[in-house]
């Protein structure tokens, strides 16, 4: 049964099925879905840590801006940002199978960091922020194993060309920090984050 012992409102501010698959592991499902439409252009030499900080924010304050006043019930805001970077270089999210298989190619062999930014804003208007960060190492890659990652499509729309849940994690040796932050974002991160702000996250009777 889903939680709601807080009269408040939560909204999730991405229309990522992945977050909301996330989000039901802890058996919260949002009273409302509200993506946010911002520009996700990096800052001038903005490093991957502060970019996804930023859009994190960015998209909690932009929707938190849609829904006030909107209802009469107060809500909690929602949002996540996740960034892929090879060094100081921030992937984009694959937008086409050559973007993917360019950012696979670059990753194939090497250690690479998923940065994840959770923000919460809050019904009296503030917003709090969080920055997770993982490390994940690929195998070298043949050209036949960048050529399956494609062929699965799983690919599209994700920073840095790949899914973990999807064929890319047959590549994957190795992961260090939160799984489920280079899912989407970190579920110890968001639950503590509710719990802080007053909203109950119970993992008890019934949970997964």
């Amino acid at each position: 049964m889903p939680i709601s012992s807080s009269s408040k409102r939560l909204v999730l501010a991405s229309a990522s099925p992945r977050r909301l698959d996330l989000l039901a592991k802890l058996h919260i499902v949002p009273d409302q879905i509200c993506p946010a439409d911002i520009d996700e252009t990096p800052a001038k030499a903005e490093k991957p840590a502060d970019y996804a900080r930023r859009m994190a924010r960015q998209k909690a304050a932009h929707v938190q801006a849609m829904v006030a006043g909107s209802t009469a019930s107060p809500a909690f805001v929602l949002a996540g940002d996740t960034v892929v970077a090879a060094g100081r270089r921030i992937l984009p999210k694959a937008e086409s199978a050559e973007v993917a298989r360019q950012c696979l190619a670059l990753l194939s062999g090497r250690r690479h960091r998923v940065y994840g930014g959770v923000a919460l804003a809050l019904p009296d208007g503030r917003i709090k922020t969080r920055l997770v960060q993982s490390e994940v190492r690929f195998c070298r890659m043949t050209d036949a194993d960048i050529a399956l990652c494609l062929a699965a499509g799983d690919w599209q729309g994700k920073a840095g060309g790949y899914a973990i849940q999807g064929v890319a994690a047959r590549f994957i040796p190795y992961i260090a920090g939160s799984y489920s932050n280079i899912v989407g974002f970190s579920l110890f991160d968001v639950a503590a984050m509710l719990t802080a702000a007053g909203w109950s996250v119970d993992l008890g009777s019934g949970a997964a």
